[in-house]
This record gives C-alpha cells, structure tokens and sequence, in this order.
C-alpha cells in the first residue's frame, strides 16, 4: 500500500490545493494530508480549524485523511512509512523552492525522502492561500477560490476581521 504525504499550513485551504490532493489520491493508495506547524507563521485560523476545514473538504475521498504535525516532514514521511511528498506547484518560484525543499528532505531523514512535484492545472495557476486573503481583504469575492465546504467557516472568519477594525 503506496502512502503519499500532501504537507502544507491550508490556510485555508483552496481549489488548487484540492485538485492536488485529489490528482495524488488517483495515484496512491493513501494520501494524508498533513497541517505541518510552523512557529515562524501566523496563521489565520486555529490549527484545529484548519483541520476541521481540510477534514469537510476531503471527506468522500477515498484514502484520504488529515493529520498535523509539528517537526520535520522528512522524519514525518518516515514515522508513517510513506513513499514520497507531493507537491502542487504553480511557477518558477514554486518549483525553485519546492526543488530546495525536496533536497533537503532527501538529506536530513534517516531514509531518503521522495518528493513528486505536480505542475498546477492553468486555471489553478494564479490560486493561492495569500491570493484568498488579498482578494477578501479588498472585498473581492473569493468563493471561486476555495471548496464549497468551507464557505461558511470562511465568510465568517472574515466577518469577524472587518468588526475587529
């Protein structure tokens, strides 16, 4: 059985980042989809929101789950015994820090850490968490932008930044 690892902060959590997670479950027999903890970020919703939210939006996919994870995604890979890190990548500077990343990952685990890089679909390319947040900020509408299953949770996120203004 074939494990895949889809780490990232899903903050929150977007289109893209579902068309990834759904391209790698097609691909291996699990995928976990891992909130990674990074005290150098200030994230916009709680790490318990952020699962809750990745949890609505992969629920029906078969072999897919949600994890976190606080330390190194290559020691990570290897507790659970996955084959390999997949990431969606969208342009040259995702790919130059992805391809970083993955080098090191192969480095610092006691194994060899694999890394599938998957290009962005081109109607995904310009979707990204920080593009969310820019658009809502401007009062731009974002539904198009993140999985229906997590509007709700979203919109009231937002209600709640413009009373604290």
């Amino acid at each position: 059985m074939k494990t895949a690892v889809c780490p990232g902060s899903y903050d929150p959590v977007t289109i893209g980042h579902m068309d990834v997670i759904r391209r790698t479950a097609g691909l291996f027999d699990r995928v976990v989809v891992t909130v990674l903890v990074n005290r150098e970020k200030t994230p916009r919703f709680s790490l318990e929101e952020r699962v809750a939210m990745l949890e609505k939006c992969v629920a029906g996919i078969p072999g897919v789950s949600v994890d976190v994870y606080e330390g190194l995604l290559a020691d990570y890979v290897q507790k659970i015994g996955a084959a390999a890190v997949v990431k969606g990548v969208r342009d040259f500077m995702d790919y130059a820090m992805e391809t970083r990343m993955a080098q090191i990952n192969r480095k610092i685990g006691a194994q060899p850490v694999e890394t599938l890089l998957l290009p962005a679909r081109a109607e995904l390319l310009h979707v990204s968490s920080s593009t969310v947040w820019q658009i809502a900020r401007a009062g731009g509408e974002i539904k198009d932008y993140i999985p229906p299953q997590i509007w709700v949770e979203i919109e009231k996120r937002l209600a709640e930044t413009e009373e604290s203004k």
